[in-house]
């Protein structure tokens, strides 16, 4: 549970959910920890409901509510929890951009629980053949990784900057799509490197010096400001560089000559249920391989420490 902003995550002993209408009644299974709930820890994400459950990469089996799923089901909750539905977004398919959206493990109390509710609408099936640790970190890590790849349209030449949950999982689909990738890490991180190399990386290396190909498009996956202006010097004319974080620390003035030649830089703001059903089919297919580390309910400040000091290889999730 966390109380307030800066505060530890703590153990909180509180009374079941009831699932409302379109909830299901879950028993969490696995919670993956995303680079979001450490921006809602640290006081970067300024209007969470407090007290609050965090969590938004849950794999859970149904238990009651609902008549989506039946009890028993093993399904997946990602951060988009609700949305209105008739605003211009919603209406115009841009789901994600909604005003009224609500997002899990933020307005809604999510995952680092034994129990949680979760609106059926909004959820997924889990592929079989993914132990639920390893699938929770396809439900946020995966999904904004993979729309963010979308958005990279047909670029063969691909950097990945932040090679951690997301990177890890966009790189072996990318590879798989015939692409080229290239991870950039944190300077020395020659552990990470040798991790992308591993998964079919062809260049690991210092993010801000970049490697000496061109690239086509550059999804920067750590907050770091100081990466974009980096990362428009290492795309080619008409490149894109996508920002994958739902926040990064301010973005340092350029000269426009790094922009100039129709290079451009774009945003990634959460995901449809139409990027889940789509990535979750593709997933298996690939197939993606998550690399996790587990830990216990007790340990989540832990995890969270780690996440935030670029300790972890791949992703961390927690296991009930």
């Amino acid at each position: 549970m966390l109380e307030a902003a800066g505060k530890p995550v703590r153990l909180a002993e509180i009374p079941d959910p009831e699932p409302a209408r379109d909830q299901v009644l879950l028993r969490v299974l696995a919670c993956g920890v995303c680079r979001t709930d450490l921006h809602i820890v640290d006081g970067e994400l300024t209007q969470p409901k407090l007290p609050l459950v965090l969590g938004h990469q849950i794999v859970g089996k149904v238990l009651a509510g609902g008549t989506r799923y039946e009890p028993g089901a093993r399904i997946g909750v990602p951060w988009l929890g609700w949305t209105c539905g008739d605003c211009r977004y919603c209406l115009a398919g841009d789901e994600n951009l909604c005003d009224r959206a609500r997002f899990t493990g933020y307005d809604i109390d999510g995952g680092y629980a034994e129990i949680t509710v979760a609106d059926e609408r909004y959820c997924f099936p889990v592929p079989v053949g993914y132990p639920d640790e390893q699938a929770a970190p396809l439900l946020c890590a995966g999904l904004i990784g993979y729309r963010s790849l979308r958005f990279a349209g047909d670029a063969e030449r691909v950097g990945l900057y932040g090679f951690g949950a997301s990177a890890h999982i966009v790189c072996q689909v990318a590879v798989a799509q015939g692409r080229q990738v290239f991870a950039g890490t944190r300077r020395g991180d020659e552990e990470t490197q040798a991790f992308a190399r591993s998964l079919g990386a062809a260049w690991a290396g210092d993010a801000l010096v970049g490697p000496r190909e061109q690239l086509d498009a550059v999804i920067v996956f750590a907050p770091s400001g100081e990466l974009v202006p980096a990362a428009l010097g290492h795309v080619r004319k008409g490149g894109s560089v996508i920002c994958a974080g739902i926040h990064m620390s301010d973005i340092p003035s350029f000269p426009y000559e790094l922009l100039w030649g129709e290079r451009s830089i774009r945003s990634v703001a959460n995901l449809t249920r139409a990027d889940g059903e789509e990535f979750l089919a593709l997933a298996p297919a690939v197939p993606v391989r998550t690399e996790v580390e587990t830990f216990r309910l007790e340990e989540a400040d832990e995890a969270l420490d780690r996440l935030r000091r670029g300790a972890l290889r791949g992703a961390a999730v927690l296991v009930p």
